[in-house]
C-alpha cells in the first residue's frame, strides 16, 4: 500500500538544520520503531544508504499505510506533527535530516 507521503515534497524555503548519524538494523532506536513525529514545522527526509525501510504513516490525520524505501530511491518525506515509524527489511542503513523554514533559529 503507497503513502500519500510518496508523492510530497519539502516545501520552499526550508533549510536542512539537523542530521541523525547513519543507523543500521542493529543500531537503530527503539524510538524510530514505534510511532513519533516530529515538531510543529520540522519535516523530514528518511535516506536509505543500504537495504530497504519501511516507513509507515499511522496518523488519523491521513491515510493510513506504508512505503517502501530503498537504497538509490527517492527518500521518504515526513511531515510535521504527522505519526509515524520505520521498520527494517532485512539489513539496512539510513539517517534522517530535519528541515525547517531557513529564517528560522
Amino acid at each position: 500500500m503507497e503513502l500519500a507521503p510518496a508523492a510530497l515534497t519539502l516545501p520552499d524555503g526550508l533549510a536542512v538544520y539537523r542530521r541523525t548519524a547513519e543507523f543500521t538494523s542493529e543500531t537503530i532506536p527503539a524510538a524510530l520503531l514505534r510511532d513519533h513525529n516530529t515538531k510543529p514545522g520540522t519535516w523530514g527526509l528518511v535516506h536509505v544508504t543500504e537495504g530497504a525501510l519501511r516507513y509507515r504513516v499511522t496518523d488519523p490525520r491521513r491515510q493510513p499505510g506504508e512505503r517502501l524505501l530503498a537504497s538509490g530511491g527517492p527518500p521518504g518525506v515526513v511531515e510535521p506533527t504527522i505519526l509515524h515509524h520505520v521498520l527494517p527489511v532485512g539489513p539496512v542503513r539510513f539517517y534522517v535530516e530535519f528541515w525547517r523554514a531557513a529564517d528560522a533559529s
